[in-house]
């Protein structure tokens, strides 16, 4: 199936590692350009190196309020154009709610939910008709996770917020969408997995609640992001995607 990413440019942040890097990957396989991001230079350089000559690295971090007018910048300088987003931030802080610090409240605001949406505003300015913006969200859109009370505060309204913006743009012919991914097997969930006494019996029971029976792979997420970002799911917005293993069981 041609999804239709051929010299398609798509900026991705946090993607020097996981899910981010995955749907990076995958773009770039299916013929798109990408620019990708994360706060290391040097990271983000190696990521984008090992991406090839369709792929360009910017240091950036999504809580300063003047990177968004840079990435879209950035694709337009290097590869001509700008035909979507997709915005992956880094998980906060772990805790529960007697756990967290309000500077850690305030400093995932920033990062995860403000910086977010600030990404998500300079590119429906910025994109035409057939543009998209994707949101790397997770299962606690839906169901809070044990542990990760600050995600499970802002992750919810990022999903309202991107609702919100899909009835907003759709009349301009701009996509939004959002992917809910749970136990996919990166670094982050691995070191979520290792905060319990016991790492592989914490996966194991993990498993046990997902009916595929396994964490989901990097490039399964990162396939169903390309999908979503591309031509071929035209008439796909305001979506809440679970990549799951059919872990979520509600309708």
């Amino acid at each position: 199936m041609d999804l239709g990413l051929k010299d398609r440019v798509y900026v991705v942040t946090g993607a020097t590692r996981g899910l981010g890097n995955a749907a990076a990957r995958e773009l770039v396989a299916d013929g798109a350009k990408v620019v990708v991001t994360g706060r290391d230079e040097k990271t983000v350089a190696e990521a984008a190196a090992e991406l090839g000559p369709g792929a360009v690295g910017v240091a950036a971090d999504n809580a300063d309020p003047e990177v968004a007018g840079r990435l879209v910048a950035a694709a337009r300088e290097h590869f001509g154009r700008f035909d979507g987003i997709l915005i992956s931030v880094g998980g906060p802080a772990p805790g529960f709610v007697a756990d967290n610090t309000d500077e850690q409240w305030l400093a995932a605001f920033d990062s995860v939910f403000l910086g977010a949406v600030r990404l998500a505003r300079t590119a429906v300015a910025e994109l035409a008709e057939g543009g998209v913006v994707g949101f790397v969200l997770s299962g606690s859109v839906h169901e809070p996770i044990p542990g990760l009370t600050i995600s499970n505060g802002l992750r919810p309204g990022l999903a309202g917020f991107a609702k919100s913006l899909a009835d907003e743009v759709g009349p301009r012919g701009i996509r939004v969408v959002g992917l809910l991914p749970a136990r996919i097997d990166t670094d982050r969930v691995r070191e979520l997995d290792g905060l319990s006494a016991d790492p592989a019996a914490t996966r194991a029971a993990n498993e046990s609640r997902i009916p595929l029976r396994r964490y989901g792979r990097a490039e399964e997420f990162g396939r169903t992001a390309a999908f979503l970002l591309s031509p071929a799911a035209s008439y796909l917005t305001g979506v809440m995607v679970p990549v799951d293993g059919g872990m979520r069981h509600g309708f």
